[in-house]
């Protein structure tokens, strides 16, 4: 297993984190507890979990699992469900680390953005998880660039803790957080973590054009999983085929594609059996080439497209290429 530095934490994190949106759901207490000793075992430390997981039961599952763990020697995330008003961050909080069976988390996020949300009531509750120690760290998911920007200055100003983290979904299929987002992170030293690098199973070679759907996969009876299938299937093929030709799993490439990326510090990956746990693990050592990476880029097409980008790709100056590139500036 590969590590690397979260943000001020003194822990070295796992450049796998586990998800645990299947505890409780697909997955019982005992094939749980089995996925998360075997996570720990091969050298997995970084776990992710949230109120919303099948109604708090997968952050109980997860607190159980680890109770005889060295609680230093692992790095728990977590979200805020309730809302994000002051009240319902500390108090979400609380019953999140009840759950957990835990003091602490070393990770504490809002989940989404909501509309009309008061950022400076938001920042000053999170700061008052930090000042409790019921909270090591704080961030967010699914947050657009400038509103990372605007909560984080509101931190500053105040000389509370900034968001040190960002989650958010990333694959071969969604992309768009490559503009804006990927280079802001960073340029401010913003960890991002990648939930759904399998687009669903639709890069784990689940869903196939032509071939009959797996009923009892989780993606289904995902909607999403048709509409990629009809605007990308050939490319999926394409891919499936370079997985085999290297001699890896789809799930494999899939992940390290994602791992590719210097923005991001780990992808997030769910599993519902053991079995898939040492499979994704090995992404790891799935070492993409910068030719063999522009190669499976280009078996999809996704990228996020833009009046200039394409049309004019030789131009210095070229805004929506500025957008995307992750070296553009530093900050010294």
């Amino acid at each position: 297993m590969d590590y690397i530095h979260f943000s001020s934490h003194p822990l070295k994190v796992s450049k796998i984190c586990l998800g645990t949106m299947t505890f409780g759901d697909k997955c019982d207490y005992k094939l749980s507890e089995e996925i998360i000793r075997t996570a720990y075992e091969e050298g997995i430390n970084f776990f992710d979990t949230a109120a919303m997981y099948s109604a708090g039961t997968s952050e109980e599952f997860l607190g159980k699992a680890l109770e005889n763990v060295d609680r230093e020697k692992v790095f728990i995330g977590t979200k805020v469900l309730k809302g994000i008003d002051r009240q319902s961050i500390i108090s979400g909080l609380d019953e999140s680390l009840k759950r957990l069976n835990m003091d602490y988390v070393d990770l504490y996020m809002i989940h989404w953005p909501v509309k009309g949300m008061n950022l400076t009531e938001m920042m000053g509750a999170l700061d008052q998880g930090v000042k409790s120690g019921k909270a090591k760290l704080v961030g967010c998911c699914n947050f657009p660039a400038y509103l990372v920007a605007a909560a984080n200055s509101i931190a500053v100003e105040n000389s509370w803790p900034k968001m040190v983290c960002n989650q958010v979904a990333y694959n071969l299929v969604e992309r768009g957080v490559e503009v804006e987002i990927l280079p802001y992170a960073m340029l401010e030293d913003i960890e991002i973590t990648a939930y759904r690098p399998l687009a669903v199973g639709l890069l784990a070679g689940k869903f196939r054009q032509g071939k009959p759907m797996n009923a009892s996969a989780r993606g289904a009876t995902d909607s999403r999983i048709i509409t990629w299938l009809t605007q990308y299937g050939e490319g999926i093929e394409r891919f499936i085929s370079f997985a085999k030709e290297k001699g890896i799993h789809p799930a494999q490439l899939a992940v390290s594609w994602v791992l590719h990326s210097p923005a991001i510090t780990s992808p997030i990956v769910g599993v519902s059996s053991v079995e898939q746990l040492k499979s994704n693990i090995q992404s790891v050592n799935v070492k993409l080439s910068d030719a063999e990476y522009s190669e499976v880029t280009s078996f999809l097409d996704t990228e996020v497209k833009e009046e200039g980008l394409q049309l004019f790709p030789g131009l210095t100056f070229n805004f929506p290429r500025f957008r995307r590139n992750l070296h553009v500036a530093k900050r010294k």
